[in-house]
């Protein structure tokens, strides 16, 4: 289900649906079209919304439909490194690190943030003129609903970063007094959110005609969404003193309706890591792939990407943190459980663990069974100063890795992005039913125990005990179990920085990452490894970041949980005021 939009389309509108810089709001050309003469067929209302979508592939600027970019760009924009700015990974990429570490300032420009306000005067001109077409309003309403759709999750991304924004729903012109008002309320816009939301729901179709897979988003695509955005927002006043229980309530609601529609259902070929990683190793196609609610599609020499190639590297690898929070395979965290084997070799740390974790972190033994950078002969991990492919950790990640896909090279990669999958509104509507203390055991055994079912894992009940490390964190233990599912189902999907935030839980943030034991032994095993190390309880481990400015990572609980305002805006629109503390 994702649009593959016709190049002589793009062509021809390539003026009216793009802008040239992302200054705010700024005018869209519209020389080669008249709006007296255009939006008055379905074909119009149809081409111009192609637009949109095409908008979309600026991944770098814009967080609507996010995939891995293109080119260069995928060494840093796709929705994979999202993880950098968190405890998931160790990234060697500085705009990740400065936010991940809390140095991050007002005079940068970084992505995934403010730019890109010209989508937003696309989908406001479209919605102001898709009435003047003389056709069915069931019709009119169907676009109508997929530009609010857009709209939505436009302005929810910017609303979970920046916090008050201002809130825009025509076109303005130069001189509109908006351009140069103050921010609107945060509660007010997501009251706007919620309203294109459940438009969207009511008027998309349930499937567009033409069968196209992928193709325009749909009714489950906008259930998907809704149940994201509202479990964001119901655990963000929750955790701030507020009712949440309404956006709770609509999160459950919209995931559970999405379930039991039956159009969608777990991916279950192969054994537990296959079945749980192939759709991140695909090499060019989900249309298969039964979990999947939305993807993006990718063509060779018309839009490729190399996050394949980029990827291993630049992502850093995962943290010792991170790798530490899957389970046993008896159920019980590493500190609980009699079948922890330990870290004293990199092997060891795979023994009777969910199969989650090979399936998303190279356990040396399955160079062969991934074809782990069959370039190089040379053995895994590899940490800097070995050559060849290194990780930052020496936990190299091999979650969406494909060894055909590397293999083709650069520029020609067609790995298909995710946007929506099942396994995701699963979680969705566990936590959403475990914030509102209605959970029951059938909840549990059709969401999580599903997923743990797939890979071979003990089912989660109603009272687990409470892992020690999270004993302090003010929550039941059920609800630490649902969020670590999360963190290990979701691993590099780019949903752990929302998290983090939206759980107010920026004190995870000020860890230090770490990577693999580095002991004695380890240094004999990793000859040339030029690595600094931190002792852990006596025990050393690799750092990172030592002696950098990310090696003491800050998270500032009255400033962090937003970001700062760029200056440059500021200096358009000093009304638009900063966020608290970042003055």
């Amino acid at each position: 289900m994702k649009f593959s939009i016709n190049t002589v389309t793009l062509l021809l509108f390539a003026g009216l649906l793009s802008s040239c810089n992302d200054d705010f709001l700024e005018r869209i050309p519209l020389d080669e079209l008249s709006l007296e003469t255009f939006f008055q067929n379905e074909n119009d209302l149809r081409t111009y919304n192609n637009g949109m979508y095409d908008q979309t592939r600026d991944d770098r600027n814009l967080v609507v439909l996010h995939g891995h970019h293109t080119r260069f760009p995928s060494s840093n924009s796709s929705y994979w490194y999202l993880d950098g700015f968190t405890d998931n990974t160790a990234p060697v990429q500085g705009i990740f690190d400065n936010i991940r570490a809390g140095v991050h300032r007002t005079n940068g420009r970084y992505f995934f943030g403010w730019g890109e306000w010209g989508f937003l005067r696309t989908i406001n001109i479209g919605l102001a003129n898709y009435d003047r077409a003389s056709i069915d309003q069931k019709i009119i309403n169907n676009y109508t609903g997929e530009a609010r759709l857009f709209r939505a999750w436009f302005y929810w991304d910017r609303v979970s970063k920046f916090g008050d924004i201002p809130y825009i729903d025509k076109e303005l012109s130069p001189e509109s007094p908006e351009l140069f008002g103050e921010r609107d309320d945060r509660d007010f816009v997501m009251t706007k959110v919620l309203e294109d939301l459940e438009f969207a729901e009511a008027n998309l179709p349930d499937k567009w005609p033409g069968g196209d897979n992928p193709g325009r988003m749909d009714k489950a695509v906008a259930l998907a969404l809704k149940a994201r955005i509202c479990l964001f927002e119901g655990t963000w006043q929750k955790y701030r003193g507020n009712d949440g229980n309404m956006w709770l309530e609509k999160a459950a609601a919209a995931a559970k309706e999405l379930m039991d529609s039956g159009e969608f259902e777990l991916n279950m070929n192969g054994d537990s890591l296959t079945a749980y990683n192939e759709a991140f190793a695909e090499t060019e196609t989900l249309e298969n792939n039964p979990e999947i609610i939305y993807w993006i599609k990718y063509e060779a020499t018309i839009r490729d990407n190399n996050i394949v190639n980029f990827f291993p590297g630049r992502s850093g690898g995962a943290t010792k943190e991170m790798v530490e929070d899957y389970l046993c395979s008896d159920g019980l965290p590493i500190n609980l459980s009699p079948l922890y084997a330990g870290d004293t070799t990199i092997e060891s740390v795979f023994i009777n663990r969910d199969p989650r974790l090979p399936a998303s972190i190279l356990n040396p033994k399955d160079k062969e069974r991934y074809g782990y950078n069959e370039s190089d002969a040379s053995s895994f991990p590899r940490l800097p100063g070995m050559g060849g492919l290194t990780s930052s950790t020496g936990y190299h990640i091999v979650k969406g890795y494909s060894e055909e896909t590397d293999l083709r090279g650069y520029n020609r990669g067609t790995t298909p992005a995710i946007a929506f999958r099942l396994g995701e509104t699963y979680l969705i509507y566990a936590e959403a039913m475990a914030e509102l203390g209605q959970i029951s055991q059938d909840d549990l055994d059709m969401t999580i125990n599903k997923l743990r079912d797939r890979v071979g894992m003990p089912s989660l009940m109603m009272d687990p005990p409470m892992d020690p490390r999270y004993a302090d964190v003010g929550i039941s233990s059920l609800l630490v179990e649902i969020r670590r599912e999360r963190r290990v189902e979701l691993f590099i999907e780019g949903q752990r920085y929302d998290d983090i935030r939206r759980w107010k839980c920026g004190k995870e943030l000020t860890q230090e990452d770490l990577g693999i034991r580095f002991d004695e032994k380890a240094k004999a095993r990793y000859d040339g490894a030029r690595v600094q190390t931190i002792d852990v309880d006596g025990v050393p481990y690799v750092s990172p970041y030592k002696g950098t400015s990310y090696e003491n990572p800050t998270f500032d609980e009255d400033k962090h949980y937003l970001w700062p305002i760029p200056n440059g805006a500021l200096s358009s629109n000093p009304n638009l005021g900063q966020n608290p503390n970042w003055e």
